[in-house]
Formats: C-alpha cells, structure tokens, sequence
C-alpha cells in the first residue's frame, strides 16, 4: 500500500488509515488507488471480522477530492478534448463504497476532524460512526458545482431522510458533531483525545462477534430499504439460515446455557 494509506491487521481488525494530514486527508489519484486497494483487501481477507476506517491528524478525518491536483488534471482534459479526470467515481469512489457497504463484516469509521464530500460518503458507508467532539460533516458538492457521489445520494437519506438530506446537498454548511448525532449521521459522541481509544474498543469488540451474523444484519437492513415486506420476510429466512448453520451460533447457545462468555470463531 501507498504511504498515503495505513493499513494494518491485528487479531481480525484492519485498520485504514488516511495518512495526508498535511492536506486535510484530502483525496488525490495516489490516496484513492491506495484507500480502494486497502478496503477491498479487508473485505477479502477471511482473517479479517471488523473493519476501523480512521484518517491521521486532529484536523480532518477526510475532505474529499484534492482539488489542487483536480484543477491541474481538469485542464489537461480541456486541452486534450478528454473527460478522463471524472472516471475516477467509476475508478476509485465506487469500489470504495461498495466494498466498505458491501463486505460481509462490520466498518467503523472513526471520525476525527472535518468530513467533507467524499470523506462524508466514507464516513456514511460504514456501519457505525464513532465521532470527536470537535468533528463536522459537509456535503460541499454544491460549493464546486458537482453532484453528490461516494453513495451520499444512497446513504444521506436513509440516515436523515430525502428531505433534509436534498436541503444539505442544495445548501452546503458544516454540520456540528452534536448536529451530526441528532441527525443519526454521528452514532457515538466522545471527546477528541478519546476518539481513538473508543472507536477501536469497539471496532475490536465486533471482531470478537459472530462475523457471520454481522454480515447477515448489514444485508437485511440494505435489503429491506428497498424491497417489499413479502421479498424481505423472505430474505430474512435466507439469511437466518446462513446465520443459524454457524459455527459460531452452535457456539452461541452452548455458551448461552451454561452461562459462559462466548468465544467466537467468525465463521
């Protein structure tokens, strides 16, 4: 992995971090090769039960695209006739997301200073957020005349609703940390200088948990978002079948009746 991106594995957590806190974590062609790379390799590594997305820094957790390299790159596809500079939503954000929304165990991002764009898109596709005191959320799209991307306009408004999440991508502010919790988008509030401590507490405690069923609940809930009752009832059935056939529920209910802790396996 680049430079720009941390990636580590200790007893089943991967942690990513975003290492460009002298740009604000912000996002050029290198960081986002290096962040895809890093999240789809946790999201295929068996060994791996729970993800923690985490950027280095106090200012920024991530504020999306660099823009001092975007300028240069959008005049050389003005001088070239090209529209090379925008594939990079095919290239490089889409896989983000998917493999951060979509991999079959738990994402906590840890969310430190500002989350802007695509940073607040990474933030918003992790299960679980976990947010400094001093941390603040902007959709900042608008304010470049651009369109949402990094799955904002799939995630924003299952968490805060279409209404006020077209009126945050109309009218681009900072949203406080406390905003950020009333609104559902912040799930945990904690004091900056306990940020990390606390988001690897937990990112830690899920992968001791039952991966299996971790993986099961994130695909029921995206599911039934956009299914009917009937078809959802029916997903529900597939997948306590794959969560009810694991090891790691044998493990569950033997432990549950002879009052014991369970120690999972993940699988």
């Amino acid at each position: 992995m680049a430079d720009t991106v941390l990636y580590e594995v200790s007893d089943g957590l991967a942690t990513i971090t975003l290492n460009r806190p002298e740009a604000m974590n912000a996002l050029n062609i290198a960081a986002k090769v290096a962040l895809r790379d890093a999240v789809e390799a946790a999201a295929g590594d068996d060994a791996v039960r729970a993800v923690l997305l985490t950027a280095a820094g106090e200012r920024s957790f991530c504020v999306g695209q660099d823009l001092k390299e975007h300028i240069g790159l959008l005049a050389s596809d003005r001088e070239s006739g090209t529209k090379l500079t925008m594939t990079t939503v095919k290239e490089h954000y889409n896989p983000i997301v998917r493999a951060l929304a979509g991999m079959r165990k738990p994402v906590v991002a840890a969310v430190n200073g500002v989350a802007a764009g695509a940073g607040l898109g990474f933030a918003l596709a992790a299960d679980y957020r976990v947010v400094a005191e001093t941390a603040a959320f902007n959709t900042s799209f608008a304010g470049v005349a651009l369109t949402a991307d990094s799955g904002i306009s799939w995630t924003l408004p299952r968490v805060v609703g279409p209404s006020r999440a077209t009126d945050l991508l109309l009218f681009p502010r900072n949203i406080s940390a406390r905003e950020a919790y009333d609104l559902g988008i912040a799930n945990r509030l904690v004091p900056a200088a306990e940020l990390r401590a606390e988001a690897e507490r937990v990112a830690r405690g899920l992968a001791a948990g039952p991966t299996v069923a971790y993986g099961a609940i994130k695909e029921a809930v995206a599911f039934g978002l956009t299914h009917s009752l009937e078809e959802t009832l029916e997903k529900e059935d597939e997948l306590q079948t794959r969560a009810g056939t694991s090891e790691d529920h044998a493990i569950a209910v033997r432990a549950f009746v002879n009052k014991e802790k369970p120690a999972y396996l993940g699988r």
